[in-house]
Protein backbone atom coordinates (compact mmCIF):
# COMPACT_ATOMS: atom_id res chain seq x y z
CA UNK A 1 0.00 0.00 0.00
CA UNK A 2 3.22 2.21 0.03
CA UNK A 3 3.69 4.67 -3.37
CA UNK A 4 4.00 8.87 -2.86
CA UNK A 5 3.34 11.37 -0.13
CA UNK A 6 1.84 14.35 -0.01
CA UNK A 7 -0.08 16.04 2.66
CA UNK A 8 -4.07 17.20 2.33
CA UNK A 9 -5.79 20.04 3.71
CA UNK A 10 -8.94 19.65 5.16
CA UNK A 11 -11.26 22.05 4.14
CA UNK A 12 -15.22 21.67 4.13
CA UNK A 13 -17.26 20.30 1.21
CA UNK A 14 -19.29 22.48 -1.02
CA UNK A 15 -20.86 21.01 -3.74
CA UNK A 16 -23.26 22.56 -6.46
CA UNK A 17 -25.09 20.32 -9.01
CA UNK A 18 -24.96 20.97 -12.66
CA UNK A 19 -27.69 18.92 -14.25
CA UNK A 20 -26.72 19.64 -18.05
CA UNK A 21 -23.19 18.86 -18.12
CA UNK A 22 -23.58 15.47 -15.18
CA UNK A 23 -20.84 17.61 -13.42
CA UNK A 24 -20.54 18.54 -9.71
CA UNK A 25 -18.18 21.28 -8.02
CA UNK A 26 -16.28 20.91 -4.97
CA UNK A 27 -13.50 22.73 -2.61
CA UNK A 28 -11.59 19.37 -1.82
CA UNK A 29 -9.71 17.09 -4.22
CA UNK A 30 -11.70 14.27 -2.34
CA UNK A 31 -14.78 12.00 -2.49
CA UNK A 32 -15.59 12.39 1.46
CA UNK A 33 -15.02 15.81 3.47
CA UNK A 34 -13.36 14.10 5.91
CA UNK A 35 -11.27 10.29 6.14
CA UNK A 36 -13.54 7.32 7.13
CA UNK A 37 -13.10 3.88 7.83
CA UNK A 38 -13.52 1.25 4.84
CA UNK A 39 -12.59 -2.45 4.06
CA UNK A 40 -10.25 -2.67 1.69
CA UNK A 41 -9.66 -5.86 -0.41
CA UNK A 42 -6.38 -6.61 -2.01
CA UNK A 43 -5.66 -8.48 -5.25
CA UNK A 44 -4.28 -11.31 -3.58
CA UNK A 45 -7.84 -11.69 -1.94
CA UNK A 46 -6.68 -10.21 1.67
CA UNK A 47 -9.01 -7.61 3.44
CA UNK A 48 -7.95 -5.11 5.87
CA UNK A 49 -10.06 -2.61 7.67
CA UNK A 50 -8.35 1.29 7.46
CA UNK A 51 -10.01 3.83 9.73
CA UNK A 52 -9.38 6.53 7.64
CA UNK A 53 -9.40 6.67 4.18
CA UNK A 54 -10.58 8.52 1.37
CA UNK A 55 -10.78 8.85 -2.93
CA UNK A 56 -8.41 11.06 -4.28
CA UNK A 57 -10.82 12.59 -7.45
CA UNK A 58 -6.98 13.95 -9.09
CA UNK A 59 -6.74 10.32 -10.39
CA UNK A 60 -9.76 8.07 -8.94
CA UNK A 61 -6.78 6.24 -6.27
CA UNK A 62 -7.29 5.17 -2.73
CA UNK A 63 -5.91 7.56 0.35
CA UNK A 64 -4.96 5.69 3.35
CA UNK A 65 -3.52 9.00 6.57
CA UNK A 66 -0.31 7.23 8.12
CA UNK A 67 -0.28 9.65 11.13
CA UNK A 68 -0.76 12.97 10.05
CA UNK A 69 0.00 12.22 6.32
CA UNK A 70 -1.96 11.31 3.28
CA UNK A 71 -0.94 8.29 1.08
CA UNK A 72 -1.72 7.42 -2.07
CA UNK A 73 -2.10 3.71 -2.36
CA UNK A 74 -0.52 1.44 -5.07
CA UNK A 75 -3.39 0.39 -7.12
CA UNK A 76 -2.34 -2.31 -8.38
CA UNK A 77 -2.54 -3.90 -4.68
CA UNK A 78 -6.17 -2.62 -4.14
CA UNK A 79 -9.06 -4.94 -5.45
CA UNK A 80 -12.01 -3.13 -3.99
CA UNK A 81 -12.94 -1.00 -1.25
CA UNK A 82 -16.10 -0.19 0.87
CA UNK A 83 -17.30 2.09 3.02
CA UNK A 84 -20.50 2.14 4.83
CA UNK A 85 -22.47 3.75 2.11
CA UNK A 86 -20.39 3.14 -1.14
CA UNK A 87 -18.95 -0.02 -2.87
CA UNK A 88 -15.67 0.97 -4.77
CA UNK A 89 -14.50 -1.40 -7.43
CA UNK A 90 -10.88 -0.86 -9.40
CA UNK A 91 -11.16 -0.32 -13.27
CA UNK A 92 -8.26 -0.43 -14.80
CA UNK A 93 -6.48 1.56 -11.90
CA UNK A 94 -9.28 3.85 -11.06
CA UNK A 95 -12.05 3.43 -8.76
CA UNK A 96 -15.29 3.38 -9.88
CA UNK A 97 -18.60 3.25 -6.96
CA UNK A 98 -21.44 0.97 -7.42
CA UNK A 99 -24.75 2.47 -8.64
CA UNK A 100 -26.91 -0.33 -9.50
CA UNK A 101 -27.22 -3.24 -11.32
CA UNK A 102 -29.41 -5.30 -12.97
CA UNK A 103 -28.86 -9.08 -12.51
CA UNK A 104 -25.00 -9.77 -12.54
CA UNK A 105 -24.53 -6.81 -14.89
CA UNK A 106 -23.57 -3.35 -13.16
CA UNK A 107 -23.18 0.60 -13.64
CA UNK A 108 -20.39 1.95 -12.07
CA UNK A 109 -19.07 5.63 -11.73
CA UNK A 110 -15.69 7.35 -12.13
CA UNK A 111 -15.48 10.65 -10.97
CA UNK A 112 -12.17 12.80 -11.66
CA UNK A 113 -12.22 16.54 -11.21
CA UNK A 114 -10.91 18.09 -14.32
CA UNK A 115 -7.78 20.02 -13.66
CA UNK A 116 -7.41 21.31 -17.22
CA UNK A 117 -10.90 23.33 -16.97
CA UNK A 118 -9.86 24.38 -13.13
CA UNK A 119 -6.46 26.14 -14.30
CA UNK A 120 -7.65 27.62 -17.14
CA UNK A 121 -10.67 28.90 -15.32
CA UNK A 122 -8.89 30.49 -13.03
CA UNK A 123 -6.00 32.25 -15.53
CA UNK A 124 -8.97 33.46 -17.88
CA UNK A 125 -10.00 35.57 -14.83
CA UNK A 126 -6.50 37.14 -13.76
CA UNK A 127 -5.62 40.42 -15.52
CA UNK A 128 -2.25 41.17 -15.66
CA UNK A 129 -1.44 45.24 -15.35
CA UNK A 130 1.80 46.08 -15.79
CA UNK A 131 4.63 44.16 -17.37
CA UNK A 132 8.35 45.54 -16.01
CA UNK A 133 11.30 44.32 -17.81
CA UNK A 134 13.73 46.10 -15.30
CA UNK A 135 17.03 44.67 -14.26
CA UNK A 136 17.13 41.75 -16.63
CA UNK A 137 14.08 39.75 -15.05
CA UNK A 138 10.94 39.94 -15.68
CA UNK A 139 7.76 40.66 -13.03
CA UNK A 140 4.04 41.27 -13.43
CA UNK A 141 1.12 42.85 -11.96
CA UNK A 142 -1.76 41.21 -11.46
CA UNK A 143 -5.93 41.40 -10.31
CA UNK A 144 -7.45 38.45 -9.72
CA UNK A 145 -10.70 38.60 -10.76
CA UNK A 146 -11.97 35.13 -9.65
CA UNK A 147 -14.39 34.86 -7.05
CA UNK A 148 -14.94 32.18 -4.95
CA UNK A 149 -16.79 29.83 -6.91
CA UNK A 150 -14.49 29.75 -9.11
CA UNK A 151 -12.08 28.12 -6.93
CA UNK A 152 -14.44 25.25 -6.34
CA UNK A 153 -12.97 22.13 -8.73
CA UNK A 154 -15.23 20.70 -11.43
CA UNK A 155 -15.84 17.33 -11.16
CA UNK A 156 -16.92 14.74 -14.04
CA UNK A 157 -18.42 11.68 -13.91
CA UNK A 158 -17.60 8.91 -16.09
CA UNK A 159 -20.00 5.42 -16.31
CA UNK A 160 -18.95 2.09 -17.34
CA UNK A 161 -21.18 -0.96 -17.44
CA UNK A 162 -19.92 -4.30 -16.31
CA UNK A 163 -21.51 -6.60 -19.15
CA UNK A 164 -21.29 -9.93 -18.85
CA UNK A 165 -18.08 -9.96 -16.95
CA UNK A 166 -16.73 -6.87 -19.72
CA UNK A 167 -15.90 -3.39 -19.12
CA UNK A 168 -18.11 -1.20 -21.56
CA UNK A 169 -17.38 2.10 -20.94
CA UNK A 170 -21.25 3.88 -21.12
CA UNK A 171 -20.77 5.45 -25.27
CA UNK A 172 -22.65 5.03 -27.78
CA UNK A 173 -20.15 3.28 -30.10
CA UNK A 174 -18.91 0.93 -27.28
CA UNK A 175 -22.17 -0.22 -26.11
CA UNK A 176 -23.01 -1.16 -29.72
CA UNK A 177 -20.01 -3.34 -29.73
CA UNK A 178 -21.62 -5.95 -27.44
CA UNK A 179 -24.96 -5.95 -29.17
CA UNK A 180 -25.96 -8.44 -31.44
CA UNK A 181 -26.84 -6.60 -34.59
CA UNK A 182 -30.58 -7.14 -34.66
CA UNK A 183 -30.89 -5.37 -31.60
CA UNK A 184 -28.52 -2.25 -33.03
CA UNK A 185 -32.05 -0.69 -34.24
CA UNK A 186 -34.19 -0.12 -30.81
CA UNK A 187 -30.72 0.43 -28.57
CA UNK A 188 -30.55 3.27 -31.32
CA UNK A 189 -34.02 4.13 -30.57
CA UNK A 190 -33.90 4.36 -26.77
CA UNK A 191 -30.48 6.26 -27.02
CA UNK A 192 -32.37 8.77 -29.43
CA UNK A 193 -35.04 10.08 -26.36
CA UNK A 194 -34.85 13.47 -26.13
CA UNK A 195 -34.26 12.47 -22.03
CA UNK A 196 -31.83 9.74 -23.17
CA UNK A 197 -28.50 11.05 -21.45
CA UNK A 198 -24.97 9.04 -21.42
CA UNK A 199 -24.17 10.88 -17.94
CA UNK A 200 -27.97 10.19 -16.03
CA UNK A 201 -27.83 7.41 -13.92
CA UNK A 202 -31.55 6.84 -14.10
CA UNK A 203 -31.23 6.80 -18.61
CA UNK A 204 -28.20 4.39 -18.20
CA UNK A 205 -29.79 1.82 -16.00
CA UNK A 206 -33.34 1.93 -18.25
CA UNK A 207 -30.63 1.06 -20.94
CA UNK A 208 -28.55 -1.59 -18.79
CA UNK A 209 -32.27 -3.47 -18.46
CA UNK A 210 -32.81 -3.19 -22.02
CA UNK A 211 -28.69 -5.08 -22.85
CA UNK A 212 -29.37 -7.30 -20.15
CA UNK A 213 -32.77 -9.02 -21.45
CA UNK A 214 -31.20 -8.91 -25.29
CA UNK A 215 -28.40 -11.17 -23.68
CA UNK A 216 -30.66 -13.52 -22.50
CA UNK A 217 -32.64 -13.94 -25.52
Amino acid sequence: MKTRFFLITIIALMSAVLPSMGQTKTVMPTAYSDFRPSVITLSDGRSLRQNLTNIFLKNSSLLYMSGEVAMEANMENVLRVDFEDRSYVNLNGQLGWLVDSVGHNLLYCVELFDQVAYESNLKNNVNITNIDFSQGAVSTTNIDMNNEGDYMMPVVPTYYYMFEGKLVKAKDRDVQLVLPKDKRRQFKTIVGEPNFSWVDPESLMLLLKFISTTNNN
